[in-house]
C-alpha cells in the first residue's frame, strides 16, 4: 500500500508539474503552434498533391434553413488543374477556401437557377478569385435568363470595395482590369430530356440538363466528365426522369433532399406557436424537393456508384438524425449513401477508385 500511495504522489506531482510548465511557458508553446501551422499552410496549394482526376469538395451542403455545421448550397471541381464551381450559398467559399480549393484559379462559376441561397455567397467568391488570382478578366458566371441582373447588381455593389484594394494591394494584385462578373446565359430548350453540352474541351466535359424545380424556371443540373470518371449534381429538384437519363452510369451523384415528414412536423410545430408565415413557408416548400427516397430511387435508376446527399432540409444538428433522414432509403437503392458534410473531398482518380476524406484545414 505505501508503494502505490508514493506513486500516486508522484503522478500527482508529474501532472501538477507539467500544468505549471504549460501555464508557464504558454506564450511560447502557442507562438511555437502558430508557426508550424503557418508554415504548413499559408500559401500553399493542398490541391497539387492529388493524383491526376476529377475532385468534388463538398463546400456547402445546407439549405436557407440556419445550419452551423452546413453553409449554403456549393461544390467545388477539379478536373485535372482546372477549376470550376458550381452554386456558391452563403458562407461556402469561407469553408472551400479552408479546404485548399484553388479559388484564384477559378474559371467560371456555374449557377443552377436564381434561388437566392445559391448565389448569395457570390460577393466573396468574386473578391477571392480577383486579387487571389490577380485575375485580368471578370469571373464567368453562367445560369439561366437572369444571370445578367444578378453579376450587374453584385459588380455594382462592390464597386467602391474594389477601388478600396486596388488603392491598397496595388494594381498587380487587384488589377481593375479583373474585377467583377461576366454573366453567361445557359439557354436550354424546354421540354422533357432538355440537355446541352457548355464545355467539351479535350478530355472535359461539362453538360447542363433541365430539371423540374417549378415555379423556379428554368433549374438546371450538370454533369462533369473527365478521362472516363463522372460526377452529377441535381440543382434544385423532385424526382427528375431527366436527371436519371444524363446520370446513367456515373460514378457520384450528389442530389439534393428534403424529409417531407419532418419539415412537415416543424410547419406543424410553427403553427401551433402563432409563427402562421413560418409554418406556411415550410408547407410550400415540401412540393418543390425531393425525397432522400426520391434520391436513392434516381441513383438506383441511373446505376450510380456512390450518392451524396446535400441541399439538406431539415438541419440535422446530430447524427442521430440520420438514420431518420434516410428511413427506408436502404431498400431503394444497393449503394452506399452519404449525407453531405461539409468539408468533404470526394476524390475519383483517373487511374480508378473513389476516396473520401474530410480535408478542411
Amino acid at each position: 500500500m505505501r508503494i502505490v500511495k508514493w506513486v500516486v504522489i508522484a503522478l500527482a506531482v508529474s501532472v501538477l508539474s507539467l500544468l505549471a510548465a504549460r501555464q508557464v511557458f504558454a506564450v511560447q508553446i502557442g507562438e511555437a503552434v502558430f508557426r508550424r501551422a503557418v508554415a504548413d499552410n499559408v500559401g500553399k496549394d493542398p490541391s497539387a498533391a492529388l493524383p491526376d482526376g476529377l475532385h468534388l469538395y463538398l463546400c456547402g451542403s445546407g439549405s436557407p434553413l440556419p445550419d452551423p455545421a452546413r453553409a449554403g448550397p456549393c461544390i467545388g471541381v477539379l478536373a485535372g488543374d482546372r477549376a470550376f464551381i458550381f452554386d456558391v450559398g452563403g458562407g461556402s467559399i469561407r469553408r472551400l477556401t479552408r479546404m485548399g480549393f484553388p479559388t484564384g484559379r477559378t474559371e467560371k462559376l456555374y449557377l443552377s437557377h436564381l434561388h437566392s441561397d445559391h448565389f448569395d455567397g457570390l460577393g466573396e467568391l468574386m473578391v477571392g478569385a480577383w486579387v487571389g488570382g490577380s485575375r485580368s478578366t471578370p469571373l464567368p458566371v453562367a445560369g439561366p435568363i437572369g444571370v445578367a441582373e444578378i453579376t450587374d447588381g453584385f459588380n455594382a455593389a462592390y464597386r467602391i470595395d474594389s477601388t478600396y484594394r486596388t488603392a491598397h494591394h496595388g494594381p498587380a494584385v487587384a488589377n481593375p482590369a479583373g474585377y467583377g462578373l461576366a454573366p453567361e446565359v445557359i439557354d436550354l430548350p424546354s421540354g422533357p430530356g432538355a440537355r446541352a453540352m457548355l464545355l467539351e474541351e479535350g478530355d472535359l466535359q461539362i453538360t447542363a440538363f433541365l430539371v423540374n424545380h417549378s415555379p423556379v424556371e428554368p433549374a438546371y443540373g450538370f454533369r462533369i466528365d473527365y478521362k472516363g470518371r463522372s460526377a452529377v449534381i441535381s440543382g434544385d429538384t423532385v424526382y427528375s426522369d431527366n436527371l436519371v437519363s444524363v446520370a446513367e452510369g456515373a460514378d457520384i451523384l450528389f442530389h439534393e433532399a428534403l424529409n417531407a415528414e419532418m419539415v412537415a412536423a416543424m410547419s406543424k410545430a410553427a403553427g401551433e406557436a402563432g409563427a402562421a408565415p413560418l409554418s406556411k413557408v415550410f408547407a410550400d416548400i415540401l412540393d418543390y424537393h425531393a425525397s432522400p427516397m426520391d434520391a436513392a430511387r434516381a441513383a438506383e435508376a441511373a446505376g450510380v456508384e456512390r450518392l451524396v446527399i446535400y441541399h439538406i432540409v431539415p438541419p440535422l444538428p446530430s447524427k442521430l438524425l440520420y438514420p431518420v433522414f434516410l428511413k427506408g432509403t436502404g431498400a431503394a437503392y444497393s449503394g452506399k449513401i452519404d449525407i453531405g458534410e461539409d468539408g468533404t473531398l470526394y476524390s475519383l482518380p483517373a487511374a480508378g477508385g473513389l476516396n473520401k476524406k474530410t480535408v478542411t484545414r
